[in-house]
């Protein structure tokens, strides 16, 4: 959990002081890698609170697998799906076609193409993303404790 915590902590210093005073889409897509790599933690610990409690044999060694396991066993819990699914866009985004717009200015965005649409990645959005990973994480504290 604590690994979970410090990301969180990079990634929240990354959306509101960092982004505030740089304004670049390359802070844009650190802060993602650092929510990224904050999921992964969080997956993995997942699996493994779902093996000792025997609702899997092993965690699986391959990304998909340990992404279609989670999805499976937290199947009915919405903020872990929802935080899945923006876990795979995350995967995606560094191979997906990016415009930059208003670097340095108030209004900077990343528009991403994913799958046929484009997608304004802007405060608004990291701010919408940041709640969801909110909420995530206390579902996490709960399944852990």
């Amino acid at each position: 959990m604590e690994k979970i915590i410090q990301e969180k902590i990079s990634a929240d210093h990354l959306l509101y002081v960092s982004l505030k005073y740089t304004k670049t889409c390359d802070v844009v897509l650190n802060l993602i890698a650092r929510w990224r790599s904050m999921m992964d933690f969080s997956i993995e610990r997942l699996l493994e609170v779902a093996k000792k409690k025997k609702l899997i044999k092993s965690i699986p060694s391959a990304p998909k697998q340990k992404i279609d396991a989670a999805r499976q066993i937290y199947k009915k819990n919405k903020e872990i799906i929802e935080t899945i699914d923006l876990y795979e866009f995350f995967k995606r985004i560094d191979n997906l076609e990016k415009i930059r717009e208003n670097e340095f200015r108030k209004n900077v965005a990343l528009k991403v193409l994913d799958r046929g649409e484009w997608i304004n990645i802007d405060m608004d959005k990291l701010k919408e993303y940041s709640a969801l990973l909110e909420r995530f994480i206390s579902q996490i504290k709960q399944i852990l404790s």
